[in-house]
């Protein structure tokens, strides 16, 4: 293990504005996530990365697992302590989060870019990127929050039977520097969880909700009682989608209620 003091130090060769963050950095570790959930920050540290080249037990959301081959993609975790926040308002972590990703990867590709309720980031059909969030709660505040991000950058065969992966690098035909795009993404996300320390909830709600997956129009979506056809009305702060069905009826959901079919 190696531990970068700051994402400058680590990425010296990049020209973008680096943020004062603590990076580790992991040749390979079961998970990031779990990695930083037994992690101490020094006194002071507010903000803490790892990263790793390869995760031996790579998680999504529930039983899901993250396919990435070694050394090719971005698998890290980010940190934070939100004591700010309040408990109602935590999916705004989500969404900045989410929001983090795009801006950074509109430096290398330029539409069709969008955030798939709640934080999955999409290319027009095709899942380019996942994000495992776990928040610990204490005293009625968000004591920490740890962002688990798998980017696929550089593979371009994957062979699990996840239905529609793409890698930024099948995108763009070229392979890309994972050091320089993984330094944009922290700068990006330390500009949006400064707008939220500052109190800027509606500013990033409505970022999210203009970059929304499928938000205008009727699309297929699946419930406990079937298909359905459904058009986004809004993402509550606590992270429930809103939606109006073809006659009218609003349902509301909440994640692993309802399932876009594509």
């Amino acid at each position: 293990m190696k531990i970068i003091d700051t994402v400058k130090s680590l990425f010296k060769s990049s020209a973008v504005k680096k943020p004062d963050v603590k990076v580790i950095r992991l040749d390979q570790t079961d998970s990031t996530n779990t990695f930083l959930r037994t992690y101490i920050p020094a006194e002071g540290e507010t903000m803490t990365v790892a990263v790793a080249d390869f995760q031996q037990a790579g998680r999504g959301q529930g039983t899901n697992t993250w396919e990435s081959e070694a050394g090719k993609n971005l698998l890290f975790s980010i940190l934070v302590h939100p004591v700010m926040l309040p408990v109602r308002s935590q999916f705004l972590l989500a969404e900045a989060g989410a929001l983090a990703l795009k801006e950074a990867l509109a430096d290398y590709v330029q539409d069709d870019i969008r955030l798939k309720w709640p934080n999955d980031i999409y290319w027009k059909d095709r899942k380019l990127s996942g994000t495992l969030i776990e928040t610990k709660l204490g005293g009625g505040h968000i004591k920490d929050c740890v962002f688990g991000v798998g980017l696929n950058v550089n593979q371009t065969v994957f062979r699990s039977d996840a239905p529609n992966p793409v890698s930024l690098c099948q995108i763009s035909g070229h392979e890309v520097d994972r050091d320089e795009l993984l330094c944009k993404i922290i700068t990006k996300f330390t500009g949006l969880y400064r707008l939220l320390e500052m109190g800027g909830y509606a500013d990033i709600s409505a970022m999210y909700h203009e970059a929304l997956y499928r938000r205008g129009g009727f699309h297929t979506f699946r419930d406990a009682d079937g298909d359905f056809e459904g058009s986004i009305i809004e993402v509550e702060d606590d992270g429930h989608l809103v939606l109006r069905d073809r006659s009218g009826v609003i349902r509301s959901y909440q994640f692993k209620e309802v399932e876009f079919i594509i």
